[in-house]
Order: C-alpha cells, then sequence, then structure tokens
C-alpha cells in the first residue's frame, strides 16, 4: 500500500515538473458557440478551425459545437446570453459590442484605416488591448479580434459614385449611433434593422439598401435582391471573440491556456480566410450580375470631408484618455503601416 501510495505521488509530482495536465483539469464540456453568418464565411471557418484545434489540444474532451446563421438570436440577443450564463461563445461585432463598452465605438469611426494591415495593427496594438480589458467587467472574457473585412454600399437604385448619389438612400445600417450619424452625413436614411430581417427587407424594397463587407453580401445572397456594390470601404469591422464568464470562471487555469492558445494558434488562418474571401467575393458579386464600381480619389476625400463632424461629434462624447490613445494609434499605424 505505502509503494502505490509513494507511486502517485511520484506521478503527482512529475506532472507538476512537466507540465502536463493531471486528468481532472481538462474536462468533458460542449461549448456553444454563435455567430451571424453562414458556414461558408471567414467567421465560420475561423470557428471551425478553432473547434479542431481546441479538440486537438484537449484530447477530444473540450468540443466547439457551432450555432451558424443567427440560430441562437441576432447580436443583441446573443450577447445578452453570453453575458448571463446560457451561452458560452460569441463571434461579436465591436460595433454591436459598443452598447456594452461605449468606447469599443471609435472602431467604427469611418475612413479611419486604409488597409487591412492598419485595422489588424489597430486590433492588435495598445488601443485594442485597452478595449478588451475593459469587457471582464461586464461579465464578458474577451479571446482577441478576427478580422471581418471592409464594409461596402449595395443598393437596388443606382452607383454611389459619389457623397450625392447616398442622398435619400434608405439603408439599413448597424444599431449603433456612430453608424446613423455617419450615413445622416452622407444625407442617407439610415435604418437600424437586425441582421436575420435584412434579406427580406431588401427583396420587398422596405430598405433600398445596406453595408457590409463583400463576403458577407456574397453569402447571404444580397446579389439577388441588389444591382449596386460600390467600393466605399467606409469602416472595418472587427468582431471580438467573447466567452461568457460564468462559464470561463468554471474552467480549470489549464482549460483556459487551451483556449487562449488555441486564439493564437488560428487567428492568422481566419484573418487570411477574411482577406481571401473579400477578393473572392468580389469576383463572384460581378460574375453574378452585380455592377461594381470604384470611387474616385476626389470623391473619396469629399466622403471623408462629409463626416468629419460625425468624429468631432463622437469623440466628444468618449473617455478622453481613450480618445488620446486611440488617436496616438492611429497616428503611428498610419506612418507604420501600409
Amino acid at each position: 500500500m505505502r509503494t502505490k501510495m509513494l507511486g502517485l505521488a511520484v506521478v503527482a509530482v512529475s506532472a507538476v515538473l512537466t507540465g502536463w495536465p493531471a486528468a481532472a483539469e481538462v474536462q468533458e464540456r460542449t461549448i456553444r458557440w454563435g455567430h451571424l453568418n453562414n458556414t461558408d464565411h471567414p467567421v465560420s471557418l475561423g470557428v471551425q478551425k478553432f473547434a479542431e484545434v481546441l479538440g486537438a489540444k484537449s484530447g477530444g474532451k473540450l468540443k466547439i459545437r457551432e450555432f451558424p446563421a443567427s440560430q441562437l438570436g441576432n447580436e443583441l440577443q446573443q450577447q445578452s446570453a453570453v453575458r448571463g450564463g446560457t451561452q458560452e461563445i460569441f463571434s461579436a461585432s465591436t460595433t454591436s459590442l459598443a452598447g456594452v463598452v461605449k468606447d469599443l465605438g471609435l472602431f467604427d469611426f469611418p475612413f479611419i484605416v486604409a488597409t487591412f494591415d492598419q485595422a489588424t495593427a489597430l486590433a492588435d496594438g495598445p488601443f485594442g488591448k485597452a478595449m478588451m480589458d475593459l469587457l471582464p467587467e461586464k461579465d464578458l472574457i474577451p479571446l482577441g479580434y478576427w478580422g471581418l473585412g471592409f464594409r461596402n454600399v449595395t443598393n437596388s437604385r443606382g452607383p454611389v459614385a459619389k457623397v450625392e448619389d447616398l442622398a435619400g438612400l434608405k439603408l439599413r445600417v448597424i444599431p449603433n449611433p456612430v453608424y446613423l450619424e455617419t450615413f445622416k452625413a452622407f444625407k442617407a436614411n439610415p435604418v437600424p434593422m437586425a441582421f436575420g430581417e435584412l434579406y427580406t427587407a431588401l427583396e420587398n424594397k422596405t430598405v433600398d439598401g445596406q453595408e457590409n463587407p463583400y463576403s458577407v453580401i456574397l453569402s447571404n445572397k444580397f446579389y439577388e435582391v441588389q444591382k449596386y456594390v460600390s467600393a466605399t470601404n467606409h469602416t472595418f469591422t472587427q468582431n471580438i471573440i467573447i466567452v461568457s464568464k460564468k462559464f470561463w470562471d468554471k474552467l480549470s487555469p489549464e482549460e483556459q491556456k487551451m483556449f487562449r492558445d488555441t486564439y493564437a494558434e488560428t487567428v492568422q488562418y481566419q484573418r487570411e480566410q477574411t482577406k481571401r474571401a473579400a477578393d473572392q467575393a468580389l469576383g463572384e458579386l460581378k460574375a453574378k450580375g452585380m455592377q461594381f464600381n470604384e470611387i474616385a480619389p476626389a470623391e473619396y476625400a469629399r466622403m471623408q470631408d462629409a463626416v468629419k463632424p460625425v468624429i468631432d461629434k463622437f469623440s466628444a462624447e468618449y473617455d478622453p484618455n481613450k480618445v488620446k490613445l486611440f488617436n496616438a494609434e492611429l497616428a503611428r499605424i498610419r506612418s507604420t503601416v501600409k
């Protein structure tokens, strides 16, 4: 008996010294991960890769069950479920999370970044980290950012080649104050609406158009009910992978480390899928009959000028220290990242 106990003690000490987990540290768990996109979208591809890597790390014990295409509710409903602990993970846009942490709305300022790499640098730098640090007190544990892409306007009435072409267009936008004010500055009529309602609204002409990344436009078949797509590139949307704090607190330190390590190992894959999807999606939208147009630099500059009052207005409403950090990061990124 003493020999057996000694052997168990040696095993326990070895586990501590070598860093491999005792079996009790990783339990059988099924984790519900919801998002708004279809299974051919880069967000879904990211979830699938995350599930694969996490499953391998945990010996198959930590299982991700994906719920795509708003199966668990719209964006605000899923946010609420994650905060309440009835859903474990959600791929949430910074746009909608601004309703939980107001300063996240800074990400939604129009025309702040010009390239995918600049958007990534903003999310991964000090400003992005400062934003994530605000989420745990709201019962959300952030793993990090995924790229969703630049947003572009589609509509059924005509090409958007200058500011005046947006005037009077009834456009669905995310229910977010910055988006509403941005399109009001363009003299459009922005309509806040849940994403799940959008296709029918476009089909019935309840709204003239909408704005989303090319991959979302393609995945959701908006080309069936929209004729024109214009490269406005007005904002770049980030997703934050948020985990319910109530669920997170039940995990062992080893399980928590597996989640964080899995994010670190899969984030580049997801971002590459987003980049690739944007290029491929635009080609497919053209092939399916959508009329595409670029915007001349002079007209693009006019759009930027039109929304400067929006940026000034909202900058005054956010935490001054966060605004200072945000502007400093933008200056750094614009001078160092192409």
